[in-house]
């Protein structure tokens, strides 16, 4: 636009961050740890609008009062998706707030989902509805048949995870298994997905499915527009189970998820009883099982982890199912506890 610049920030110096960082708080907006990417719009060495993604999500997005109305909300999602496309990156997402639904439906975005004080949109090459056509067609589901449904990260998998999908095994025709796609754990999802396939190859009605784009981790949910933490949670769960129970339950003809009962973290607890009551609405039944423990308590990958950081892999033995006892004594596995004992992950 006539008089106006962009500029990509350097999110390598402070200084740049901090001027965006300080831009946003004006309204009401945290600047995230996992953005890759921002840019700034500039009048006059004025700073007039922001935008950032992290991967395909477009987030942090912000326009002055002032200039609202005028296309500057379009130039510059417009320059994000050039710039997105250009990396490789036909298919992306923004969570905002429902008042800015209309600038990103104007350029082509499609509402997915809304949730109380929020609207998922998508954009590019396809859609939720391409994406589970795929889906059928990859794994041959047949679509009249009822089916179970698990969605799990299995960072690593464990025998609690056996458990969980054994039991939806034993009580259902069919059962389907989505593993959570995005790369935010300890474990890679090509990783975690080859563990659970090899440990339960021998579950002949059970299928091991990528979760894509449309399962939604907890740790990428961008939330950076919700001020409280029950806003937060309230604001994911609703729009996680509700994709969920729209999409992939209508479509593929599931009648019943099925978590494993939490006993210690009230965050997932409460998320649990959430979904719950949004699948209700739906039709869809929640399967709450009593999770799996030995003697030293409840069997957990986050335990499994722990024992993993502290160099005791043995201990972790009785946790785990035997590809995943094979997986850690691997060159890979050794290389992946080594990273451990630096940090760690959620799930």
């Amino acid at each position: 636009m006539l008089g106006l610049q962009i500029q990509e920030v350097n999110l390598n110096n402070e200084n740049e961050v901090r001027e965006v960082i300080e831009y946003l708080s004006a309204f009401h907006l945290r600047f995230e740890k996992d953005i890759d990417y921002t840019i700034l719009v500039k009048d006059n060495n004025k700073i007039i609008g922001t935008c950032s993604k992290s991967g395909s999500i477009l987030k942090a997005f912000a326009v002055d009062s002032e200039y609202q109305g005028q296309g500057v909300s379009s130039y510059m999602v417009s320059f994000m998706l050039d710039e997105m496309f250009n990396k490789g990156i036909h298919h992306s997402f923004v969570f905002t707030k429902k008042d800015n639904r209309e600038i990103f439906k104007s350029i082509g975005f499609k509402v997915l989902f809304e949730a109380e004080g929020v609207t998922l949109l998508e954009h590019g090459i396809y859609d939720i509805n391409d994406y589970l056509n795929k889906i059928i067609k990859k794994y041959n589901l047949d679509t009249t048949v009822p089916k179970a449904a698990l969605v799990m990260n299995c960072n690593p998998f464990t025998l609690g995870h056996k458990y969980l999908i054994e039991k939806a095994s034993e009580e259902n025709k069919e059962v389907l298994v989505f593993i959570v796609e995005e790369d935010k754990s300890s474990f890679p999802f090509e990783e975690r997905i080859n563990l659970v396939r090899e440990g339960t190859g021998h579950l002949n009605n059970v299928k091991v499915i990528e979760g894509g784009e449309y399962i939604i981790s907890s740790a990428t949910f961008p939330s950076y527009f919700l001020r409280e933490e029950d806003d937060k949670l309230k604001a994911y769960t609703e729009i996680d189970s509700g994709i969920f129970a729209e999409y992939f339950c209508k479509k593929l003809n599931i009648v019943r998820r099925y978590v494993g009962k939490e006993p210690y973290c009230s965050v997932t607890s409460a998320y649990n009883s959430a979904l719950k009551h949004i699948l209700s609405g739906g039709g869809i039944e929640l399967i709450e099982i009593e999770r799996l423990e030995n003697k030293d308590g409840y069997i957990s990958a986050s335990n499994v982890r722990r024992l993993l950081k502290d160099n005791k892999l043995q201990e972790a033995y009785n946790m785990i199912p035997k590809a995943t006892w094979e997986f850690l004594n691997s060159n890979k596995g050794k290389e992946i506890m080594e990273n451990l004992k630096a940090t760690d992950s959620p799930h």
